[in-house]
């Protein structure tokens, strides 16, 4: 990231995604989706990471649904008052993607003066807080509510885009108006989606007046829009003339401008429409044309924060914050998007904008983004802490908070490589023809040493660092040798790995009944001389073992705290590999997992029972010993995280479900389209397999449950392999 001279005064603040916004009768809850409601330790958490501003909710669907005179304020109380304690400034916010208590919505002309009075109350109850966002996003809350139909009232015309913007508007300049009778310091921070569109040149009059439609909330509140704006006819339309003036006559233009910015808000249209994907299309009175994300199209990329942060400064002039920089998906783009946002502030401030802060967002994920918050899918984004554990966790975002809000720098290996978003094989619709390649990462930087590139594990590695653009070595048995302390000192002395990812091993369960003293060699000393040669080196070390150190005596799943008690010589050496390992080095982080199966290898169990059955041939499984199926792109995904995340100890990874292993081969069957009838199940004993294995080795977790679910992996295992198709996204 940026050096810390050029961030000098740049301040790192935090906030909760609070989204309360309502889908027919149902309200969809983001607080109590995480969980925060019911977590007032979470406050804490905040001052850990050293910010010094928390976006922060006092929503009025929540303190009074019913009318102020039956407000319940405890839970605000309780909220402010420790933020006060913990010295952290809150900016506080009143409707966040809402329409207000059931008995108003954003197309009821006296919303303004309803939230205004609930505002009032606010600051007359809070006198000491200064900062306000009585309504967030009210352009794309909008759109949302009156242009698209999502949210309640679900309307779907211009009109009511327009009317719903004005009325939300209004809402601010009252709130506002109510907030500093009491408090005549109080600040405005009004956030926005600011976005961007791109287009072919037949579409430019269209980019062109969503580009100028994108400022319409600023300009209103700033008292600026009139018959010179090319989105003038757009506004008359939906307003009468008096309307409009009155947010002249008004104007309360924001303390700072609060830019809300996403990969997804930069968009890309096009008229061919053979290009894309029906999903996409769209259009307008004069033209059909696809919307996509830009960065999936455009050969030099999007605009990207910088560019946008200064188009804002130059509009305005006034102070200026990032208050949302949030990416979804793997851990490292989530840090890059994150230094990308930051080092394009910083630039923009020492280009001369008043840049104030940049927010990282959502401290705590979000739910239900990806189907726009519309109560289908409610499919978690974890944040800077995620939260499918006991307690919120700490992921490497963490670290890098803790690092911008005390130094305005932070440094890590995975930053020497660019966001998929910069890569050349971000291109979904087709490369563009002479682009020039995208280095991987600076000369200077530090791979991922991975040691097992033979094997499944160590092929998938180098398939997925490939695919997350993590700069990687992989490494056969012939370059380092982990049965030898020197092979393993000279190949981390020259790779110069900042981790390493042990994905050796002896996997052949029968054979080293007879082979042990090889499987002891790749199980048990192999794991326990690595972590000895990284301990010397202060390098993370990501090692697996197996489902099999346990003995299946258990009547729940097994748990990384359980006592294990292997049945077979490879259940023995994967237990003592990760005692030696775990004992030589702190940083060590051991995956126990359990029944492979993949696309990139012939081998696994699953591929061998739908080959066998798609010819017609039976397939012999046994019903009495039960698992838990592991999807190996899922399980790589996940250790990758882990390591970034600085996890060490015992983690146990495994889809979420478990089966025996008829019942596995039955549902792989059923999911890629061949017939579960010829799975013939026996016994373990009918099987007479030379090593014993435990009738259940299920896997459970204490620590998090991370992974997807099992008939989720089995639907995009099936698609994998050709067997199943899916539209592409868009």
């Amino acid at each position: 990231m940026t050096q810390e001279a050029d961030a000098r005064g740049l301040e790192l603040w935090a906030g909760i995604e609070c989204t309360r916004n309502r889908v027919g009768d149902r309200y969809l809850d983001q607080l109590e989706l995480s969980g925060h409601d019911r977590r007032i330790e979470d406050l804490d958490l905040f001052a850990e990471l050293g910010v010094r501003s928390v976006r922060y909710p006092v929503l009025w669907e929540h303190v009074a649904p019913a009318g102020l005179e039956h407000a319940d304020w405890r839970w605000s109380d309780e909220r402010l008052e420790r933020l006060r304690e913990l010295g952290i400034t809150p900016i506080v916010g009143l409707v966040h993607h809402g329409s207000g208590p059931p008995h108003t919505n954003l197309l009821d002309p006296s919303f303004p003066e309803q939230l205004a009075t609930f505002a009032g109350a606010v600051a007359e109850r809070y006198p000491w807080v200064e900062m306000f966002t009585p309504v967030n996003e009210p352009l794309t809350t909008a759109r949302f509510s009156g242009l698209y139909g999502h949210w309640y009232p679900h309307a779907k015309d211009h009109d009511s885009f327009i009317r719903a913007l004005a009325v939300q508007c209004r809402a601010v300049i009252l709130a506002m108006r109510a907030i500093r009778e009491r408090t005549p310091s109080a600040r405005l921070i009004q956030t926005e989606d600011l976005g961007k569109t791109h287009s072919t040149p037949l579409l430019a009059y269209q980019a062109e007046m969503e580009n100028e439609r994108r400022w319409l909330s600023f300009d209103l509140l700033c008292g600026r829009l009139d018959e010179a704006s090319p989105v003038w006819p757009l506004v008359t339309s939906a307003l009468e003339a008096e309307e409009i003036a009155w947010f002249r006559e008004n104007p309360c233009p924001p303390d700072v401008l609060g830019i809300n910015h996403y990969l997804s808000s930069e968009r890309y249209l096009d008229e061919d429409l053979a290009r894309y994907p029906e999903a996409a299309h769209g259009g307008n009175h004069r033209h059909a044309y696809a919307d996509v994300l830009a960065a999936r199209v455009l050969a030099d990329g999007p605009a990207g924060p910088r560019r946008l942060l200064e188009e804002a400064w130059e509009r305005y002039g006034l102070p200026i914050a990032v208050t949302e920089a949030h990416n979804s998906g793997a851990r490292e783009e989530q840090l890059r998007w994150l230094a990308e946002v930051w080092d394009g502030a910083a630039a923009a401030k020492a280009g001369g904008a008043d840049i104030r802060a940049v927010t990282v967002w959502s401290v705590f994920g979000a739910f239900g983004w990806a189907s726009l918050v519309t109560g289908g899918d409610l499919a978690y984004e974890s944040g800077v802490y995620d939260l499918r554990a006991p307690a919120p966790r700490p992921t490497l975002l963490v670290q890098a908070c803790r690092a911008l809000a005390a130094e305005g720098r932070f440094e890590h290996p995975v930053l020497a490589s660019p966001g998929w978003w910069h890569r050349n094989d971000r291109y979904w619709y087709g490369r563009p023809p002479d682009l020039p390649d995208v280095g991987p990462m600076r000369g200077d930087a530090r791979p991922l040493l991975v040691v097992g590139g033979r094997g499944t594990l160590g092929r998938a590695f180098g398939r997925l660092c490939t695919a997350r653009g993590l700069e990687a070595r992989v490494v056969v048995r012939e370059q380092m040798d982990l049965t030898d302390p020197a092979s393993i000192a000279g190949a981390l002395e020259e790779i110069r790995p900042w981790a390493v990812v042990n994905a050796t091993g002896f996997v052949r369960v029968d054979d080293a009944e007879v082979e042990t003293e090889a499987c002891h060699r790749a199980n048990t000393l192999a794991p326990g001389l690595i972590a000895a040669a990284c301990a010397e080196r202060d390098l993370p070390l990501l090692t697996f073992s197996s489902d099999l150190v346990f003995d299946g005596e258990s009547e729940r799943p097994y748990v990384e705290s359980d006592p294990v008690g292997p049945l077979n010589v490879y259940g023995r050496t994967k237990a003592e590999g990760e005692r030696l390992a775990l004992g030589a080095h702190p940083r060590t982080l051991v995956v126990r997992t359990s029944a492979f199966f993949g696309p990139w290898d012939e081998y696994n169990f699953a591929v061998q029972a739908v080959r066998a059955l798609r010819t017609g041939e039976g397939f012999v499984a046994a019903g009495d010993a039960t698992v838990s199926p592991t999807y190996v792109p899922d399980l790589v995904w996940t250790s990758l995280d882990l390591l970034l995340d600085g996890e060490t100890g015992i983690w146990h990874l495994a889809n979420e479900g478990s089966m025996a292993w008829a019942g596995f081969a039955r549902a792989a069957a059923r999911t890629a389209g061949a017939d579960p009838g010829g799975v013939r199940e026996v016994s373990m004993a009918e099987l007479a397999l030379p090593a014993p294995r435990p009738r259940w080795s299920v896997l459970g977790s204490e620590r998090g449950w991370i992974m997807p679910s099992l008939e989720d992996a089995l639907a995009r295992w099936a698609v994998d392999m050709g067997w199943r198709s899916v539209p592409v996204g868009v």
